[in-house]
């Protein structure tokens, strides 16, 4: 078969390949795509011309129209700011409860807060709030450092071991060394016990653990493990734990010690959104409290 042929059923003349019976046809691409490839080009040539377009070593080619989205979107960012800056004030000005008895602000609240949630705290404290394995639940009454609205407003703007000016230190020290193996695993029975978790039962092991928890728990966690909020101590007697209550976890957390983190949000949210973050803390718990 040669190029001249033609296919009896297209009329197209064939490339002169054939494969069991089947025919190759010769066909033009049609005109419409090499339009289509001019006016691209067409476009390119002239985008390359009016907008940014080519990357250099320490610039980049500008366009003669001086089009910068990245101005384009701070002007959008200010229009934006501007037109919510009344209830942004009211935010502020209001207390926790007053906005919550709001409609308006709360309905404000409930649109902006698991936004806010969602990009800045979901990731270490889950979607709604309920913690994880190292991070706290913040939709129980369990809280290191209180859970008042003007506390959670205070921890949010200065952040937990973060390198703000102001931030909340907590630490618990490692007792490897300070405490023998066996005393440990004592001392965390006796733990367990505050908190109603059945372990070891030895009425002289208990009460050893006792001894143990007062000569170097309690100047932190209180003669009654139930914590201290002034120093971010946990409440060692409920049945929250930020790490776990079991045997291992709690050798662990002893011998080798906790140091959380949480950083400061000062200098990423304003006022107005840390409070709106505040209320919507609120609500994750009283929707929890209903479930």
């Amino acid at each position: 078969m040669t190029v001249k042929d033609r296919d009896p059923l297209t009329g197209h003349k064939t490339t002169g390949h054939e494969w069991n019976g089947i025919t190759e046809l010769n066909t033009r691409v049609p005109k419409s795509i090499w339009w289509f490839i001019l006016v691209s080009h067409l476009y390119a040539l002239i985008a390359w011309v009016l907008l940014p377009a080519w990357p250099g070593i320490n610039d980049y080619t500008k366009g003669i129209l001086g089009i910068d989205q990245r101005d384009q979107v701070e002007q959008k960012v200010a229009v934006m700011r501007e037109s919510r800056a009344d209830w942004r004030e009211q935010m502020v000005a209001l207390d926790v409860d007053e906005i919550r008895a709001d409609p308006a602000l709360a309905a404000i609240v409930a649109g902006t807060g698991p936004a806010l949630f969602g990009d800045n705290c979901a990731a270490c404290h889950g979607t709604f709030g309920q913690g994880g394995p190292g991070y706290p639940s913040l939709v129980d009454d369990a809280w290191l450092w209180g859970g008042d609205p003007d506390t959670i407003m205070e921890t949010l703007r200065v952040g937990i071991n973060a390198d703000h000016p102001d931030t909340r230190f907590a630490q618990m020290m490692a007792f490897d060394g300070v405490l023998g193996r066996d005393e440990i695993r004592t001392v965390a029975n006796y733990v367990q016990s505050l908190s109603g978790i059945e372990s070891d039962s030895d009425p002289d092991r208990l009460a050893a653990g006792e001894k143990l928890f007062m000569d170097n728990c309690a100047s932190c966690h209180g003669d009654d493990g139930t914590g201290n909020t002034d120093l971010g101590a946990p409440n060692l007697a409920d049945d929250q734990w930020i790490y776990g209550g079991d045997d291992q976890t709690l050798f662990t957390t002893i011998l080798k010690g906790r140091e959380g983190w949480m950083p400061a949000w000062e200098g990423r949210l304003d006022e107005a959104d840390r409070k709106i973050l505040t209320v919507y803390l609120r609500d994750l718990k009283d929707r929890k409290a209903t479930q």
